[in-house]
């Protein structure tokens, strides 16, 4: 039976072969994460998406989420998979033990999410939350802070959320209105509403801990007087007992294209005058704590992206295989096969194929990075691994979820009229995954952010850096005469970008700004398209060095696999890439000289 969240054989291919992150048992923080445990690990997540979590994936989007009498109810399946993910403490598999959680490397805990979110991501899009809570508790917090929330924010006995958003602030966080006044006790009272708040209420768990972003009274105008608090659903006693109900509600939920299982609420804060929250970190510094969760959450994000991709292209796969429908194109033979013996079917599996490889080993490789920069005690060393993951969290973020978006557009295409219906998964995974595009900063912001900020950050080092390492793969490979024609195709490709990157950056810098970032998104895509080379490159490097004599035929074929989906990218889809350069160093400025009237529809 096919896997259709995500192949094992290309999780496994990625951990062991690509990153090796069983060399990090070497290393006593992972010294019991041996290749051994991470099998095991996987297995266990693969387990429980399939024969737990899977089952209530279309019960989310069929029943989804109801608001009644003032409560938001979940499908009540849901609540005996939220309690398998308590049992399993998958809520914050990489968090520290003293915490409550397994310790495990961050590309591990990754590798598990590509099956726990692949298998309903409505549901872990509201379990996942509570990592990125708990962090900002782990980082910010007050020791009775820690004691009384952490732990259980970890567990995932309490529920985690984030309150960013108001309807006039949008993504302009500076502009918000909620407002936070000093009690004599300490405590904070808040005033104001949140809206597009995914999970801000539901029946999973008894409390639900919330991080609100607000401006203390007498505080700076903009970003610089924003403060961070933490107001609970429910107040908790110095014991950590449950107190009184605060004044926090949920006021109404969305109807939303998908993602029907996972509840987004408007959010009123202190309708009655006694919202009681405390504040986390310092005063007016609420917006640098709040990014360093979003950063990780961009990263959740792009992982709940490759998770729908990779289930819709299996999900295509296994349909193509058994669909049969007409004769092969080109030939004599009269007889009918299956779909997948058409020429433009195996187009559209082979772009779907190596989308969902290349993303795959991209987000990896950020967390094994994550890692190695935690076990480094060179400070240089430390440096570049960030300097990569500030670069390329952007394009995870947006060129990641952007393609997951086609991959499972393709998905529908592949299905025919029948991938339009609901009898097959392809159309929900592509309704579910166009948010991915939308929220935790919308691609288009992410795109500011990696030209406007991480392009320039440093006099230009983080690219620089990425190129360098981006090389020394080609080198290697130019030593392959299998790969070596790949290779070069690559390395002008990265000749190409530098070329893009100091044009863009140089006028980003001068008069013609604005011209500049019309081209943000096109930008961020070649780079995006050059690093999926890059790991694609990569992969087919490693398996032209496996032995074929004596392997299993299973194994000989992924490898052959890893190889055509190189060259498939490299040769059909890159050369894309370069016309999209021409037009970034044309840099037509249309877009921005056109007048408001132009557009027409007055």
């Amino acid at each position: 039976m096919p896997q259709l969240i995500a192949d094992r054989k290309d999780v496994d291919f990625v951990l062991h072969e690509q990153f090796q992150i069983a060399e990090l048992s070497k290393h006593g923080r992972f010294s019991e994460f041996n290749k051994q445990v991470i099998d095991m690990i996987i297995t266990e997540a693969r387990t429980l998406a399939i024969k737990e979590i899977l089952p209530t994936w279309k019960i989310g989007d069929r029943v989804g989420c109801r608001f009644e009498n003032g409560e938001v109810k979940t499908p009540a399946e849901f609540k005996r998979v939220w309690k398998h993910l308590i049992d399993g403490g998958w809520f914050a598999p990489s968090v520290d033990t003293r915490w409550g959680g397994q310790g495990m490397p961050k590309a591990l805990s990754i590798a598990a999410q590509d099956y726990l979110v692949g298998a309903n991501l409505a549901l872990l899009m509201v379990a996942v939350l509570n990592h990125g809570a708990g962090r900002l508790i782990e980082t910010f917090g007050t020791d009775n802070q820690k004691k009384l929330f952490l732990k259980k924010v970890y567990s995932g006995e309490w529920g985690g959320t984030m309150l960013l958003t108001e309807s006039e602030s949008g993504s302009d966080l500076g502009t918000l209105t909620t407002s936070a006044v000093k009690n004599p006790d300490g405590t904070y009272s808040l005033t104001g509403s949140k809206i597009f708040i995914s999970a801000g209420d539901h029946d999973l768990t008894e409390n639900i801990i919330h991080p609100v972003l607000a401006r203390i009274q007498g505080a700076p105008e903009g970003s610089r007087g924003i403060s961070l608090f933490l107001v609970p659903k429910i107040h908790v006693n110095g014991d950590g007992s449950l107190g009184e109900r605060n004044d926090i509600v949920c006021t109404g939920i969305e109807e939303k294209m998908g993602l029907h299982g996972s509840p987004t609420c408007s959010m009123s804060l202190g309708n009655k005058g006694n919202c009681i929250g405390t504040l986390l970190g310092e005063e007016n510094k609420g917006l640098s704590a709040m990014f360093l969760m979003m950063n990780s959450a961009r990263l959740m994000v792009a992982s709940q992206g490759l998770a729908c991709a990779s289930s819709s292209y299996l999900h295509a796969l296994a349909f193509a295989r058994t669909r049969i429908q007409g004769t092969t194109p080109g030939t004599s033979d009269k007889k009918p096969v299956p779909i997948i013996r058409h020429p433009d079917v195996r187009r559209m599996l082979m772009t779907m194929k190596s989308y969902t490889e290349g993303m795959r080993s991209l987000l990896y490789y950020i967390a094994h990075c994550e890692d190695l920069k935690s076990l480094s005690k060179n400070s240089e060393e430390k440096e570049r691994y960030q300097n990569r993951i500030d670069f390329l969290t952007p394009v995870a973020k947006s060129y990641v979820t952007d393609r997951s978006v086609d991959v499972c557009n393709i998905g529908i295409q592949a299905h025919g009229g029948y991938g339009y219906t609901s009898e097959y998964p392809v159309e929900q995974l592509l309704r579910d995954v166009r948010i991915t595009s939308i929220y935790e900063g919308t691609n288009g912001i992410q795109a500011v952010d990696l030209l406007g900020r991480k392009l320039m950050m440093k006099n230009g080092r983080l690219f620089a850096d990425l190129m360098v390492e981006i090389g020394r793969t080609v080198t290697e490979s130019k030593k392959l005469t299998s790969v070596q024609a790949l290779a070069d195709r690559v390395e002008t490709a990265v000749e190409r970008l530098i070329q893009v990157a100091d044009h863009i950056r140089r006028i980003a810098t001068g008069r013609e700004a604005q011209k500049a970032f019309a081209f943000a998104c096109p930008f961020l895509d070649v780079t995006g398209d050059v690093t999926m080379a890059w790991m694609l490159l990569w992969r087919a490097m490693l398996a032209v060095e496996k032995p074929s004599t004596g392997a299993r035929k299973g194994d000989v074929s992924f490898y052959e696999g890893q190889v055509k989906s190189a060259e498939f990218f490299i040769r059909s889809i890159l050369p894309v890439t370069f016309g999209r350069m021409d037009s970034i160093l044309d840099t037509c400025g249309a877009a921005v000289e056109i007048s408001d009237e132009s557009f027409g529809g007055l």
